[in-house]
């Protein structure tokens, strides 16, 4: 890497992360890693309490019932795999909406494909509110058990009506689920307000944390069948797992290091103020915007979404190969399809894909700046 690295693909994970986070799995590392649950020495007790202080800012960041609500699960792919398959029963029925993620349309479409449920999917993307409300409405069914809705789009800062959709799913007795991969720690969200019965977030996104962990929170009358057993130092003369909250769902040794990086970085949101991040994120997502929108042969997809992901293709030139040629200049955007072909299919990039970039709360104008010129010179061959 000889040149400093210009980095909009935050969307896939941060980077980089802040000094505390980076501290902190060192220190745990070095002085303190002992396993949670495994144990009643000093080292298993406070490892075990450095856990239980994640899921308490866990819960304050979201609102969520109580701290044992916040069960720590091995990426937000696994979390919505366990809302989705813990949820439902044979022969239940399930809405998504047509910008989900693969996280959520695989596990669905494999319960489908195994006839154990049915699936519809309604209109989101560009649709007004009461729109989207009547899509859903007119594919509700009687055996209707589960909504789940991505907060924000990982394509094009698409942002559902999510209060509104809580709200008709609390109306017509519907769990409402929510994927915030894209969303936690750029934006507000209310667990309570939002009625929202889980939801699933990843730690190294919006979150700062690093790879290996990720959360669901649960609503307090909204427990899950479990889709994994093993050990986790409760009851462990029992053949089942428990019934409570959260160790009904941990299985196997937490990943330390990875959660007490995501508590620093879940203080590094607080500290800098959510409305701080979305404004940072939208100022530069503007910029971006306005600069590709004046750049003969470039194409930015549903530009008044502001948020904190954009879209675009160059004219004649596959995302792949825009990406490799600004990686030349050590700008990191990412090229494809981001795992959601539902969300191309609906975008109308299922042919080619796009190329996506990201903002965090490390980026700055100059980043901007170097894309938008790398972009300039690209187009003028």
């Amino acid at each position: 890497m000889k040149n400093k690295i210009c980095y909009l693909d935050n969307a896939a994970t941060s980077f980089p992360k802040p000094k505390s986070v980076i501290k902190e799995v060192e220190k745990c590392l070095s002085t303190y890693c002992g396993n949670a649950g495994r144990g009643s020495h000093q080292l298993s007790l406070f490892a075990a309490n450095k856990i239980y202080e994640c899921r308490e800012l866990i819960c304050d960041l979201i609102n969520a019932p109580a701290p044992e609500n916040i069960v720590f699960v091995p990426s937000c792919s696994y979390g919505l795999n366990l809302i989705i398959k813990g949820a439902i029963d044979i022969g239940d029925h399930i809405l998504i909406s047509d910008m989900e993620h693969n996280s959520v349309l695989r596990p669905i479409q494999k319960l489908a494909n195994d006839g154990k449920i049915t699936f519809d999917i309604f209109d989101c993307l560009l649709k007004t509110d009461d729109e989207v409300l009547n899509s859903i409405k007119s594919k509700i069914k009687s055996s209707t058990k589960l909504l789940i809705c991505n907060h924000q789009s990982n394509i094009c800062s698409f942002s559902a009506p999510i209060n509104k959709i809580g709200n008709l799913c609390k109306n017509f007795n519907i769990l409402f689920a929510m994927d915030v991969a894209q969303s936690i720690g750029h934006c507000h969200i209310d667990m309570q307000k939002m009625n929202i019965n889980y939801m699933s977030a990843p730690a190294h996104k919006g979150l700062y944390g690093v790879q290996g962990a990720g959360f669901v929170a649960i609503n307090s009358k909204n427990n899950l069948k479990t889709i994994i057993e093993g050990g986790n130092g409760i009851h462990s003369r029992e053949r089942s797992m428990p019934d409570f909250l959260p160790e009904r769902h941990e299985v196997g040794t937490l990943p330390l290091p990875a959660i007490v990086g995501l508590y620093e970085g879940i203080k590094e949101v607080k500290g800098l103020g959510i409305n701080e991040i979305t404004a940072h994120e939208s100022e530069l997502f503007h910029i971006l915007r306005d600069g590709l929108l004046n750049v003969k042969g470039v194409t930015v997809y549903s530009p008044n979404f502001i948020g904190s992901t954009l879209s675009f293709n160059i004219k004649n030139l596959s995302p792949q190969q825009v990406c490799a040629l600004l990686d030349e200049q050590s700008i990191c955007l990412r090229g494809g399809f981001h795992c959601s072909a539902l969300g191309h299919s609906s975008l109308g990039t299922s042919e080619i894909g796009t190329v996506r970039a990201s903002f965090g709360i490390f980026n700055t104008k100059k980043n901007i700046d170097k894309i938008l010129t790398a972009i300039n010179n690209i187009c003028k061959f």
